[in-house]
């Protein structure tokens, strides 16, 4: 069920809806699109919001066609998530926003599941489930990995799979798997591929209990199956850095990071073919059920379902699986990081400090408790290319950063 709308207007007339409110925020009014329940927000340096501009002139000049599920700016983007039902507050994108598919990715949208109107969108989750940042540190220097620099790296490249359909090393069975989809890093924990702190210092504990195996197809399962382990490609990476300043030596030491010149290790990296396929097979369910439904959106790409509808609930015990998934894929190349590591340095992962710091989720909805409008709301939050910033005090983060905050950690 899509509805266009998309009324033909100018560069500057377009314009006349975007509002700048401080130095690197922006509001987009109501009315910038047909049907928008809420202002759009957005947060940008110069350099961005000139990208961002620089689209939506683009998009004017071609009279504004491709509408029809063809590329869209990030700004009409944000603005046709502020049209979805049950949408809270504004449709917010952070810093390093870009068009995406459905949603701009950085886009961050909050639903009221109280709402019998309010939806769930896999646009708003991202292809890659779970896709997330992980750093392990270690007690190493510089100056003690110049000198293996490239027997380091190639031990890393042995050890961890790269590139579009990657196979891992993990042995994994197709009961282990449906083990691994309920359990997240549970499973890792119990096969002795991660540590019981690394648990600790995840988001959800590295795991989402409301994952169901049996709302993953068998074609999501056969994908997933020989990839858990392997990084994948486009954007992912494994990368051994080194610490170039401290600004809060406090909260650094918190963390694990004493001082400049210490080797870290960062993993970007997702669900992989498994993630990909839940989010496909949900799109496709979700095309019938708006029909059904009457739901109607601005852009196909927008695909989605009553969050207590059949499908929604389906998607979201698929997406808690694939999710589970990507922790135990991270948890996994953790575990061979770990091994390459101990083999060029002929000691153990133990002896080199490798714990993990925080490993955090950018591609992924959760139900959240918000005070919206002065009352505490539950709420399906979607967040697409952005993580959570938990402050101190908070209760969901753990017990070591409870003074400093939760790490954020930007790849």
């Amino acid at each position: 069920f899509f509805s266009s709308g998309m009324v033909v207007r100018t560069f500057d007339e377009e314009c006349a809806f975007v509002k700048q409110v401080d130095d690197c925020s922006y509001a987009i009014e109501k009315g910038f699109v047909p049907n928008m329940r809420v202002p759009g927000h957005f947060y940008v340096n110069d350099e961005i919001k000139e990208l961002l501009y620089d689209e939506l002139r683009q998009f004017t000049k071609a009279g504004g066609a491709s509408g029809q599920g063809g590329f869209l700016p990030a700004m009409k983007q944000i603005a046709n998530v502020a049209a979805l039902p049950g949408i809270v507050g504004r449709s917010i994108a952070l810093p390093d926003v870009h068009a995406g598919y459905g949603f701009a990715i950085g886009n961050v949208a909050a639903f009221d599941m109280s709402d019998p109107e309010a939806v769930v969108s896999p646009g708003g989750v991202g292809f890659d489930i779970n896709c997330g940042v992980r750093l392990i540190r270690t007690n190493l220097s510089e100056k003690d990995v110049l000198p293996v620099k490239e027997q380091l790296a190639q031990a890393v490249f042995d050890h961890i799979p790269v590139g579009v359909g990657s196979l891992g090393i993990i042995p994994t069975a197709s009961s282990d798997l449906e083990e691994a989809l309920e359990m997240g890093m549970d499973w890792s924990l119990r096969e002795g591929y991660a540590w019981p702190e690394d648990k600790e210092h995840c988001e959800e504990y590295g795991r989402m209990l409301q994952a169901d195996p049996r709302k993953v197809s068998s074609r999501a399962k056969k994908r997933g199956l020989p990839q858990l382990g392997t990084l994948g490609a486009g954007n992912h990476y494994c990368e051994i850095q080194v610490v170039d300043e401290v600004f809060d030596l406090r909260a650094a030491r918190q963390m694990g990071i004493e001082h400049v010149g210490q080797v870290v290790v960062m993993l970007h990296s997702g669900s992989r073919g498994l993630g990909h396929q839940v989010a496909t097979d949900a799109l496709t369910a979700m095309d019938k059920a708006m029909g059904r439904d009457q739901i109607a959106v601005n852009d196909r790409q927008l695909a989605c379902a009553r969050i207590d509808s059949q499908e929604g609930q389906d998607y979201l015990a698929g997406m808690a699986a694939a999710a589970n998934y990507a922790w135990v894929n991270r948890s996994s190349m953790t575990f061979l990081v770990r091994q390459a590591f101990a083999k060029v340095f002929e000691t153990t992962p133990d002896d080199l400090d490798m714990h993990v710091v925080y490993d955090v989720s950018h591609n992924i909805a959760k139900e959240e408790e918000h005070v919206v409008d002065g009352k505490v709301k539950r709420l399906l939050v979607h967040r697409k290319g952005a993580t959570r910033a938990l402050p101190p005090h908070h209760p969901l983060i753990p017990v070591d950063y409870q003074f400093t905050g939760q790490p954020v950690l930007i790849g």
